[in-house]
């Protein structure tokens, strides 16, 4: 529930790194990638400057338009300043036409060089998750590596291109605005200072209150959210246990605690908007008040008040924003942090050496498909005190079919992700063609082998896009071939789009037996030299099991195959049957070999599905 709720506000309130040395400089993994687009970096910072410059003139032509407008302006007007109001408005206006063309380079810009830098940042970052290792994965839920990917470098693109130029503009303002300030006039500066800090600090206080409930609200949505996720998912145990009445009131409960926190949040904002609207009003009575006195008595003009209440507004408005922009600064350097640890993980391969044409820098013959466990130990990294497989020792001679049998947990799978290396065994040893696994370039290796799961999982594209996954490089005859191979040409050409049927994501749109003998093209084209079936037909009815079987007879032709089944009756013709129990072979030979043995686990196994007469 807990990791529900906290996916409904993943984009809302992601966590926060502090602004300290270490972290700003874990942050200089932006900068390289801003590198390549220094040039147009350093014109929108020009433009920038520029514009927040323009924008600190204008209220001090608005003051000196005052100035002139006001009998015997002369000698109040600045020299090098037009003293008529209409050069003095023609003036602004210019101010204003050269703000806003710096303001819309600075803007185009700067979303320019963000983008492109974060969508190289996006590639390496998406490049490196996918060449990880599988130990990588088994120690990540997917949901917080898909984080990685969408919010956190969607935190960093907003930062990148709106908070860090915004929190340089506000800079500037203020700076700039309480300079000018104490120019005008000193006693009203020290008046200004003094009425806004306490505002400022009772504005944070409340923004952190604010924030608060409105996490907390988010988690009681997210939680009625949730409730309706169970409730549809599991709508047949609802109708069949006639709980509508119990959900509704559970639903109920929970949308009384969200409308609550909901409540209590508008409570909150409604005191914070009425506080900003006192305090901003009331600095502005305090600040008008005293410019008046001044004015009245003659130690200001209507120019000089006119400024200052301008420039007060400029350095208020700079620094109600720092807090948010704070935030999200931190928020950007925590996002940075994440990223950057993704990037300093250690891949697989690289990815010159990935694809299905890669070969390493001395050609290597093709693989006979000879496999050799020696003595193989195994735990996985994420458990640890569990040795999953304890002294494995078995050969597969070139083209020998090979079962793996046994109960649920026994370690079937792990020797399967050890073959495709997936992980390496420690202590031990698995030889290929009689030289250690290990040795050989980890994506050629691959590239010898295919696999053929019991749910064949196939991309949300076309029918032919899902088979030559096997072999992007292949030819439009080949994939053909491959669909006639596996018996899959005929159900694929009766579809009005063919080979360019849509399969849907997973390929729902099409059946279990159809999705296999997609996946089985899929291998008969990459043509490997092991072939992995992992439970290929446990799930289909009679027909459609019938014409898997008939592909994966044709595809087993001439290679190594390790097939794992739980359904004794599809390993029968297996040249050898492993028979594995907690992590041991203790079995080993053909089906007639095997069930001769009175007390064997096989024969055991066989009699509770077939009975004693099989």
């Amino acid at each position: 529930m807990a990791q529900n709720n906290s996916r409904g506000r993943l984009n809302l309130d992601l966590p926060k790194a502090s602004l300290n040395r270490k972290n700003l400089r874990d942050t200089a993994l932006l900068l390289s990638y801003l590198r390549p687009y220094r040039g147009r970096l350093a014109a929108a910072g020009g433009a920038m400057i520029l514009s927040s410059l323009l924008s600190l003139c204008f209220p001090f032509l608005a003051g000196s338009l005052m100035d002139a407008a006001m009998p015997g302006a002369s000698g109040h007007t600045i020299a090098w300043l037009p003293h008529s109001i209409n050069a003095v408005a023609l003036l602004m206006f210019g101010v204003i036409a050269v703000q806003a063309a710096s303001s819309f380079f600075h803007s185009t810009s700067m979303t320019k060089v963000g983008q492109r830098a974060l969508a190289d940042l996006r590639r390496d970052t998406y490049s490196r998750l996918i060449c990880l290792p599988m130990t990588f994965f088994g120690q990540r839920r997917v949901g917080e590596l898909n984080s990685r990917i969408s919010a956190d470098l969607t935190q960093i693109e907003a930062t990148l291109i709106n908070s860090v130029p915004q929190f340089l503009r506000q800079t500037l303002l203020l700076l700039g605005g309480i300079a000018l300030i104490a120019t005008t006039s000193g006693r009203l500066t020290l008046i200004m200072l003094g009425a806004i800090p306490p505002v400022i600090i009772l504005a944070v206080i409340f923004g952190r209150k604010i924030r608060e409930n409105s996490r907390k609200t988010q988690d009681k949505l997210a939680a009625t959210g949730v409730i309706v996720e169970e409730t549809l998912q599991g709508i047949f145990n609802v109708k069949a246990f006639v709980n509508e009445s119990f959900e509704i009131t559970r639903y109920g409960r929970s949308m009384d605690e969200y409308l609550s926190a909901a409540l209590s949040g508008a409570r909150l904002r409604g005191a914070f908007f009425a506080f900003i609207i006192f305090s901003l009003f009331g600095c502005i009575v305090v600040v008008l008040w005293s410019g008046a006195t001044l004015l009245q008595s003659g130690q200001i003009t209507i120019g000089e008040m006119t400024r200052f209440v301008l420039y007060t507004a400029f350095v208020a408005g700079a620094m109600g924003q720092f807090a948010d922009l704070y935030a999200q600064l931190q928020k950007a350097v925590g996002a940075t942090q994440r990223v950057r640890e993704l990037l300093e993980e250690q891949p697989e391969f690289t990815l010159a050496a990935a694809g299905p044409a890669a070969a390493p820098s001395t050609e290597l013959p093709a693989l006979r498909g000879e496999v050799e466990f020696c003595d193989v130990h195994f735990r996985y990294a994420s458990r640890p005190e569990v040795e999953v497989l304890k002294g494995i020792s078995f050969t597969a001679k070139p083209g020998e079919k090979i079962a793996l049998v046994g109960p649920s947990g026994s370690g079937k799978s792990t020797i399967i992700s050890l073959i495709l290396r997936f992980y390496d065994p420690h202590p031990g040893e698995i030889r290929v063609d009689g030289q250690p696994a290990a040795g050989y370039p980890l994506a050629w290796l691959r590239n010898q082998m295919s696999i053929v799961p019991q749910e064949a999982l196939l991309f949300g594209g076309t029918i032919f896009e899902n088979i030559a996954y096997g072999r992007p490089d292949a030819t439009e005859a080949e994939v053909l071939e491959a669909a006639r191979q596996a018996h899959a040409y005929e159900f694929i050409t009766a579809f009005p789009e063919g080979f360019k049927t849509m399969v849907g994501e997973r390929g729902v749109k099409l059946s279990g037996g159809q999705r296999q003998r997609v996946a089985i093209a899929r291998a008969i084209l990459k043509d490997p030299a092991i072939l992995i079936l992992d439970e290929a037909t446990s799930s289909l009815d009679s027909e459609s099991e019938r014409l898997v079987q008939l592909a994966l007879d044709r595809l087993m032709e001439n290679r190594t195959t390790f097939m794992i089944a739980h359904r004794l009756a599809t390993v029968r013709r297996a040249d050898r049957i492993l028979v594995i129990q907690a992590g041991l072979l203790v079995e080993s030979g053909t089906h007639d070999e095997l069930f001769q043995q009175p007390n064997g686990l096989y024969r055991h196994l066989a009699e509770l599905q077939f009975g004693a007469g099989l």
